[in-house]
């Protein structure tokens, strides 16, 4: 059975109206998947949800999902598409609307997804061998990185620019506060919805 059957399949099953609250939850489990090493899996879900959510569906689920699906796909083109298919909907999205999913003190603003988005393209733009894209994103993610959070997920877009930057020749912010270089892993980290 393809990718294309198991999506029809999925869509077909699907009879009642899905709640925000259970998309997120789908989309969760199928980060879970990827973060697990299924990623063949996780793309495939990925794709039954998209084929729910529609072009035109809901923002947050559109912008979450496409945001975790560029790290599902093989081809740097694809990725691009699917990191601009996340920026595309985070446009349209209000802190009332993150908000309603997020209920916890301290809810995620939306301008806190602008530089993860931001430099997710700049990395994308750097893999298909175009810097001078990379380093526009790149600048763009620099300039909303005050929106971030004191925390792990903060410090790790940060880091996250700091080595994107020194791979560009940006300049000296690939070392961390104390000094040292912030590891190997050079994509930024992706918030769990």
């Amino acid at each position: 059975m393809g990718t294309a059957d198991r999506v029809e399949g999925a869509v077909a099953e699907r009879q009642e109206p899905v709640t925000p609250e259970a998309m997120m939850t789908r989309i969760g489990q199928a980060v879970m998947l990827h973060h697990g090493g299924d990623r063949e899996e996780a793309r495939d879900r990925f794709l039954g949800l998209w084929a729910e959510i529609g072009e035109d569906g809901d923002p947050l689920h559109r912008c979450t999902l496409a945001h975790y699906m560029a790290d599902t796909q093989d081809d740097p083109s694809d990725e691009l598409a699917w990191d601009l298919r996340a920026l595309s909907a985070a446009e349209e999205l209000s802190d009332e609307r993150v908000a309603e999913v997020v209920q916890h003190e301290g809810a995620l603003a939306v301008r806190a997804l602008y530089p993860s988005l931001h430099l997710n393209l700049a990395a994308d733009y750097e893999k298909l061998d175009r810097p001078d894209a990379a380093r526009t994103h790149l600048r763009i993610a620099r300039g909303t990185a005050d929106a971030l959070g004191d925390d792990s997920y903060g410090d790790g877009v940060r880091a996250a620019m700091g080595r994107l930057e020194s791979r560009l020749g940006e300049g000296e912010s690939s070392r961390g506060p104390d000094g040292g270089s912030e590891g190997d892993s050079w994509g930024p980290p992706r918030q769990r919805p």
